[in-house]
């Protein structure tokens, strides 16, 4: 194999910078939708994880979209942590928006993009390469006057003429952008044809080592980080990529998929950083043992189960089914595996926790696992660990998370379910009596429904009392650990309007996460329904509105 060593450019880290977007293109997956509290959790474990940037959001999109930015800028911004990020089209008033919502964290970054392929052009845009040509340095140079640290992208620039795609990025460089993105945003090409669109780009545009290039593609046809990982190779050092790889679609570049392959083959990928193949030096700055608690968080907070057999955070990525693998494995774990499940945080870690521990012993175990909560947090947070250690006699590290987890979707929550209260068997019909709380009014109602099944007939009789039509299209139920008593996660999805709302919830009866985790749901469709939010990709400029910057606390 012959391999190409690309000179270093002069904003080239010397190693990959890791540009997570979890909270902006991850939030965009169907069903996704997270509140202020979710986020900013998210945002705390992103930071504890060591990713470089934290695009934390669509500031422009709406109040709520603003407020979680600045949020996060305030909370998670630290002058030795990630960079906070926040999106904006190539618009005076997107870019002031994101600036106003970054602004609070010591190192920001404003992400300004506008599309540069004919076909957006036309179609969704309707504006020509001259008017493109036009808008870019005016708009770069605008964010560059607000901020040091710009990145533009080219979006859809995988389908874009290359030619054209060189004269915008030279013209942004230019007008001070020190990051370029080259979107695959459709996730359209392959590997040979993404990593010979970055080596294009480094060949023929001149001032191209006055920026660091960046890539972002989506996994429509499932080669999204073999495109990424051959990008590399070609001089790209900055990854745009989220959790368990949620976004658009098919999603996006996986994080953790991205991050172990550059790890376990680190000897390959050095001499594309003119490093000696037996450095020891960390391609990336993540801290690989926070990767598994991250994919949990993140699976919990969405709603959006990772799938068994996923590379890294899969249930099964560490698993053992085969006889032969079985043997292999008992007398040297190298002969079938490449990753030690410890390197990723996976452990079967158990505390000696129970109904007699306190407070103390709560709060010290969370922040060992990177838990920071508030006073009023924790005081929640520990009532629930009480109620569940009467019922369970060992608490696991997994059932502290899941504990933590559901505490954080609780803001924002219009409908909190009172009682619950169950019967069936197979001589009788399954009955379901059902109180809600009202928290806008104070009311709380109480509803009897029967049903195919306990569950089914929780879900009519909480669609009676929250009167908010929808349409349940999934539901899953896995147990956190092993065990009879061990916690039963259970996840539903709805759906109204062609839009698709999550629930997540546990606990040791599998009827009340159920009841629980749609209650949730509801919240998230009855709390969505008052945002007046805006799309990113495919909204046009001409329909934007910002009159709540005057107020973003609205």
């Amino acid at each position: 194999m012959k391999i190409i060593l690309f000179p270093l450019m002069s904003k080239d880290p010397g190693r990959i910078l890791i540009f997570d977007t979890t909270l902006r293109d991850g939030e965009q997956s169907p069903g996704a939708s997270l509140n202020l509290e979710e986020k900013l959790a998210i945002a705390h474990q992103l930071a504890r994880l060591g990713v470089d940037v934290i695009e934390a959001g669509f500031p422009f999109a709406s109040p709520g979209d603003f407020k979680a930015v600045n949020k996060i800028a305030n909370a998670v911004g630290k002058e030795n942590g990630p960079i906070i990020c926040g999106l904006a089209r190539a618009s005076k008033g997107d870019i002031k928006a994101c600036y106003e919502a970054v602004s609070p964290a010591p190192k920001k970054r404003i992400h300004t993009f506008i599309a540069t392929s004919d076909i957006h052009l036309k179609h969704k845009l309707k504006k020509s390469r001259k008017d493109v040509l036009q808008i870019v340095p005016e708009m770069v140079n605008y964010a560059k006057s607000l901020v040091d640290d710009v990145e533009f992208s080219c979006e859809d620039a995988s389908r874009s003429d290359p030619d054209f795609l060189y004269e915008v990025i030279q013209l942004a460089i230019s007008a001070g952008a020190t990051t370029i993105n080259i979107p695959d945003t459709v996730g359209f090409t392959t590997p040979s044809e993404f990593g010979k669109l970055i080596a294009d780009i480094n060949k023929n545009v001149p001032n191209i080592e006055e920026a660091v290039i960046s890539v972002h593609g989506h996994n429509d046809l499932g080669l999204a980080v073999a495109n990424f990982l051959e990008s590399v190779k070609n001089g790209a050092r900055q990854l745009e990529c989220t959790i368990n790889g949620i976004g658009e679609r098919a999603g996006n570049a996986s994080l953790e998929e991205l991050v172990m392959a550059l790890h376990v083959r680190k000897s390959f990928f050095n001499s594309f950083f003119k490093r000696n193949p037996d450095s020891p030096t960390p391609l990336t700055a993540i801290r690989t043992e926070e990767i598994t608690k991250t994919s949990r968080l993140v699976s919990n907070l969405t709603g959006m189960t990772v799938q068994p057999n996923k590379a890294i955070v899969g249930a099964n990525a560490f698993a053992h089914e085969s006889g032969i693998h079985q043997d292999g494995v008992l007398k040297n774990r190298l002969t079938y595996e490449i990753i030690d499940a410890k390197t990723v945080g996976l452990s079967d870690n158990k505390i000696s926790l129970g109904k007699l521990s306190g407070r103390s012993a709560v709060r010290a175990r969370l922040e060992e696992m990177g838990y920071d909560l508030s006073r009023e947090d924790l005081n929640d947070a520990f009532a629930r660990f009480k109620d569940l250690a009467d019922r369970k006699r060992e608490i696991t590290d997994r059932d502290l998370e899941a504990i933590v987890s559901e505490q954080v979707q609780l803001p924002e929550a219009k409908f909190q379910l009172s009682l619950i209260q169950v019967s069936c068997g197979n001589a009788s019909k399954p009955t379901a009596t059902i109180s809600l709380l009202n928290t806008e009014d104070n009311t709380e109602d109480t509803a009897v429904s029967i049903g195919t099944g306990p569950v089914d007939a929780v879900c009519e009789a909480l669609n009676k009392l929250a009167k908010v039509p929808n349409e349940l299209i999934e539901f899953s139920v896995k147990s956190v650990t092993e065990g009879i008593d061990a916690l039963g996660e259970v996840t539903i999805r709805i759906r109204r309007d062609n839009k698709i709302y999550s629930g997540h919830s546990a606990d040791t009866d599998v009827v009340v996460a159920a009841a629980n985790a749609y209650v949730n749901a509801l919240n998230r469709l009855v709390f969505s329904e008052k945002k007046n939010s805006i799309h990113p990709q495919f909204d046009n400029l001409e329909n934007s509105d910002n009159s709540f910057l005057s107020n973003p606390a609205n």
